[in-house]
């Protein structure tokens, strides 16, 4: 454990935290949005907006994809596994996740449809294997980051000749969703972002490569950073120092999980599987350009919603759940009106409450939707 320890430091916290409050400009705010969900659990498990001056803030944004899910989609997943004579696979944070019906997968499962919990692709295609004579399908969710896993499963299950496996394919990608979450920056979305904390489990995938782009195209500033407190306070100094310099480039501050070029096997796999989605709807983002893959022809008789040839119903959220203004960064998640009332871990009204990577989830579990008033907060050396 010291390794990890060594990333929890409280005197190396406090350290890093007169560091940014020395470096912010007077007079000057800053506003940094995390992309990741990781970064969001982090940074209310560990208070680390307790730590810094209050000239600068940050903003929840779209990483969790469990959350940016649309409601749609998942509810064509629902109708399958009932309608059909169909195992569903799923991952457990969707379990949970309503629909606008009032239903979710945990709900069917109960009604007597056959929807399976696992782990991972592979545990799905095993149980194509073991079950031949019904067909199984893979509820693919996930960023970059789960994408080559499913693309190997999809390998593994052409190479065994798994006629019974197929997979709904919902993974998405995070430098389109930045550009759309920019585009939403002047019409409901959060104003004047600064800079963004990149998201490192994309990111070890990946590489720094295809955030360059992004950070060019508009002109701020993104640090690929790790998920330890220590981590997001150096990502944030870095970003303070960017701002300051007028700079605007990528930099990587998880050096010891992430490089350059990042995993070049799982993007290979990635690419020798899917191929980029024209259109895909996004809660919280409309619909994203390029925002997501699907398979390409070379495997889409693995393709669940061809095979079945599903259509998603065109769904609206609760109107009083908040969850896509929380994902874009437009409101904090004890501004939705629903949050710690009638909606609660025990009772999720939006996914945002729901997944381990929610923001909702995050402020309740770690109480971050208290009154932050009386907190004190660090201000730049010599300030009055």
């Amino acid at each position: 454990m010291k390794h990890v320890d060594d990333y929890r430091d409280g005197d190396l916290a406090r350290s890093l935290a007169r560091l940014i409050a020395d470096t912010v400009l007077p007079g000057r705010s800053y506003a940094f949005m995390e992309f990741c969900g990781g970064h969001t659990h982090a940074i209310s498990r560990y208070g680390v907006e307790d730590l810094l001056p209050a000239s600068i803030r940050l903003i929840h944004g779209p990483g969790c994809p469990v959350c940016v899910l649309p409601v749609g989609r998942l509810a064509a997943a629902i109708d399958l596994a009932r309608m059909q004579p169909v195992t569903l696979c799923v991952y457990g944070d969707l379990m949970r996740v309503p629909t606008a019906r009032g239903q979710s997968l945990l709900t069917a499962k109960a009604d007597g449809a056959d929807v399976r919990m696992v782990y991972s692709p592979l545990d799905a295609a095993r149980v194509a294997e073991q079950n031949p004579a019904r067909e199984t399908v893979f509820f693919a969710i996930g960023f970059e980051t789960t994408a080559p896993a499913t693309a190997q499963t999809i390998l593994y299950a052409a190479r065994k000749g798994l006629g019974n496996f197929s997979v709904i394919c919902n993974h998405v990608l995070t430098p389109p969703a930045i550009d759309a979450i920019m585009a939403t920056s002047t019409d409901g979305g959060p104003p004047g972002l600064d800079g963004f904390l990149g998201p490192a489990h994309v990111a070890t995938v990946t590489g720094i490569t295809p955030f360059q782009s992004v950070a060019a195209r508009h002109s701020k500033p993104v640090v690929i950073a790790g998920f330890e407190p220590l981590d997001v306070l150096q990502a944030i100094l870095m970003l303070t120092h960017q701002i300051n310099d007028g700079r605007a480039v990528v930099e990587n501050q998880y050096r010891r999980a992430v490089t350059a070029s990042g995993n070049r096997l799982a993007q290979e796999a990635t690419a020798k599987v899917f191929a980029l989605r024209e259109r895909f709807d996004w809660r919280g983002l409309g619909v994203v350009a390029n925002g997501a893959l699907r398979l390409n022809e070379n495997y889409d008789r693995f393709d669940a919603e061809k095979r079945f040839a599903l259509s998603t119903p065109t769904m609206s959220d609760n109107p009083a759940c908040a969850c896509a203004d929380v994902l874009r960064g437009a409101r904090k998640p004890a501004e939705c009106r629903l949050f710690g009332t009638v909606c609660t871990p025990e009772t999720p009204i939006g996914s945002c409450m729901v997944s381990s990577e929610g923001a909702c989830a995050a402020h309740w579990t770690y109480g971050r939707f208290r009154d932050p008033a009386d907190r004190p907060r660090l201000e730049p050396a010599g300030a009055a």
